[in-house]
């Protein structure tokens, strides 16, 4: 649960960006969406291998 302190007086506003700020950080919605389907192992692995070898070729390419 998500606790967010209000001082006296505060906008609402605030409050409520203070909140989704606290909301974001815990991943929660992260977690949501890749629960939502299944990815097998191996096809996250290759994803992950070709997010390096872009990510190399973007670092190689600045020198």
């Amino acid at each position: 649960m998500i606790i967010v302190p209000i001082k006296e007086g505060e906008n609402i506003e605030r409050a409520l960006k203070k909140f989704k700020r606290k909301f974001e950080k815990t991943g929660t919605v992260k977690e949501i969406r890749a629960r939502q389907a299944f990815e097998k192992p191996s096809v996250r692995k290759r994803e992950e291998r070709r997010h390096a070898v872009y990510v190399q070729k973007m670092f190689q390419s600045l020198d």
